[in-house]
Formats: C-alpha cells, sequence, structure tokens
C-alpha cells in the first residue's frame, strides 16, 4: 500500500444486535467506522483504524476488503469483539441501548500505521475524545479533519470535546447533542456559538429529516431522501458522514458549493444505509443507484 491513502477514518468496528419494528438482527456487522468507510468507499478509497476480537467472523473482514476499504489499520487482538444491542420503537428516532459490551474497545488505543499518516483528509469517528486527540497527533498535518461525537462524551467530558473541536475544520452532531452542548434551543444560535470554537464547517444531523450544514457565512439543509422503505436507522449518520467525506476526498474540492454537493452524498448514502439492516443494502448498491 503506497503513502497515497487520501481518506481515513478512526472509530468503531463491532457486532450489532438490533431490533425494529420490522424485524431483527442479532451480531451483525457494525460500528461507526464500518458505516462510515463503507458508504465512503463509493466515492473514495478508505484506510480503516479500529480494533476487532478474535471472535469477529472473517466473512465481515471479506466484505470490508471486497470494497475499496484498507484494513491494515483494522487491529485484531485477543478477546472479544465490541458489541452492542438496541431497539427502535414505531417512529425510529431514536435507538434505546439495551446493553454494551465494549470489550477489547475498552482498551482501545489507536496506532496509525504509517501508509496512513499523510492522508489528506481524517475522520474522527464517535469515540472518546481523548483518543480523537490522540489521532490528530499521530497524522501528519491533514487539510481536512472532522469529528463527530456524542451526548455520553459532551456530558462527561465537555471540555476534551470543546478541546478537539477547536482543532478540525468539521464537526458532526446530533440536534439533540448540539442543543445540549450549547445549552440553547435555537439551531440558529447553536450553530453560531459552535462555530466560534473553531470549526469552519458545522453539521447538524435531523435523522429523518435530513441535514442542515453551517458556516459562518451560509445556512444549507440537505433533506433526507424519501422513501418508502426504513428498516434500521442504525449507521444513518456514519454513512452520511461517510458519503461526505468521500465526496470531498474523490473532488479535492474544499469550497463551499462542494461541502453542498458533498451533503447530498450523504444524504443519499444515509437513505441506503436505512433500506436494510446492518450494511445489507450495501452488499447490492452499485454506482448507477447511488448517480
Amino acid at each position: 500500500m503506497s503513502g497515497q491513502m487520501k481518506l481515513v477514518v478512526v472509530g468503531s468496528v463491532a457486532l450489532d444486535s438490533v431490533k425494529t419494528p420490522f424485524g431483527q438482527v442479532s451480531e451483525a456487522l457494525g460500528g461507526s467506522a464500518t458505516y462510515f468507510s463503507t458508504a465512503a468507499s463509493y466515492h473514495a478509497q478508505t484506510g480503516v483504524v479500529a480494533v476487532v476480537g478474535e471472535d469477529f467472523p472473517e466473512d465481515h473482514l471479506e466484505f470490508l476488503r471486497s470494497r475499496p476499504v484498507d484494513t491494515t489499520g483494522l487491529n485484531r487482538v485477543s478477546g472479544k469483539t465490541f458489541r452492542w444491542q438496541g431497539e427502535y420503537g414505531a417512529h425510529l428516532d431514536e435507538a434505546r441501548t439495551l446493553e454494551t459490551h465494549l470489550n477489547v474497545f475498552e482498551h482501545f488505543h489507536p496506532r496509525i500505521p504509517d501508509s496512513y499518516r499523510s492522508a489528506r483528509i481524517v475522520f474522527l469517528a464517535n469515540i472518546h475524545p481523548d483518543l480523537q486527540l490522540e489521532v490528530l497527533e499521530q497524522t501528519q498535518a491533514p487539510e481536512f479533519v472532522a469529528m463527530d461525537t456524542m451526548n455520553l462524551w459532551i456530558d462527561s467530558q465537555r471540555d476534551t470535546v470543546i478541546q478537539v473541536m477547536k482543532k478540525v475544520h468539521l464537526v458532526t452532531i446530533n440536534e439533540g447533542e448540539a442543543r445540549q452542548l450549547i445549552q440553547e434551543h435555537n439551531l440558529v444560535k447553536v450553530a453560531r456559538e459552535i462555530l466560534k470554537m473553531g470549526p469552519r464547517v458545522l453539521i447538524i444531523k435531523q435523522g429523518g429529516y435530513g441535514a442542515l450544514l453551517f458556516t459562518k457565512e451560509t445556512i444549507f439543509s440537505a433533506p433526507a431522501y424519501p422513501l418508502e422503505t426504513v428498516m434500521d436507522p442504525t449507521g444513518a449518520g456514519d454513512s452520511f458522514a461517510g458519503g461526505f467525506m468521500g465526496h470531498l476526498a474523490r473532488t479535492g474540492d474544499l469550497s463551499p458549493a462542494n461541502f453542498r454537493k458533498a451533503a447530498i452524498v450523504g444524504s443519499v448514502m444515509a437513505s441506503f444505509c436505512v433500506e436494510a439492516f446492518s450494511l445489507d443494502r450495501f452488499r447490492t448498491l452499485n454506482g448507477d443507484e447511488i448517480s
């Protein structure tokens, strides 16, 4: 593998057990880095930094390698793979977590392979903010860095979350978490305060309503693609981010106009994600459908 990896994601690779009103799966392929890299791989080769246990099924690795996903940074260590179990109610708006077993993920410290260190674009998926800072120390001045976070970190590690936000170019966060961070209801005011912290771009995810993209000068609304079939919303936000960052990596264009285009690409990738459980829709998805 040459040192020309354009896009790298650091996050979780997991086994998910999910129940929705439309069915359920047990120990299916999941994790933030998995959804992100799979969605991004339709647009640019993507390197994954994550950890799995010795029980992680080989066919899941084969699936990732069947895409333009580089798994040099995916470490298999002794112990069990991270597992998450959740269920969704009739509105599919938010998962209720039933069980989380961090297993090998509990002691995960990202080690960025040499072939990834010069990546132009880096995505820090939803992991502990201390780990996000560890990643930034190992990269060589990437052109564009984006981060995701969650309510748990905002609640317990707020100062560190803000420290990471000061070092990145883009923050992606959902509506509830954005309000939680700033302690303000109005999303335009929330966005203004987050952008003051340092990022050039903010994406506020609104689930089935799409996403709002803010810069200091502009606001853009990317609607969710209207779907007849929604089976499982797990991974939609990471698939959105994968489409968004994959488009930036493919085009190399970091202009405000291209951010808006990237938001539409992200919305499209998320729309495919939710049509089936786990990453099953991506197993049959082709470039013509995306276009």
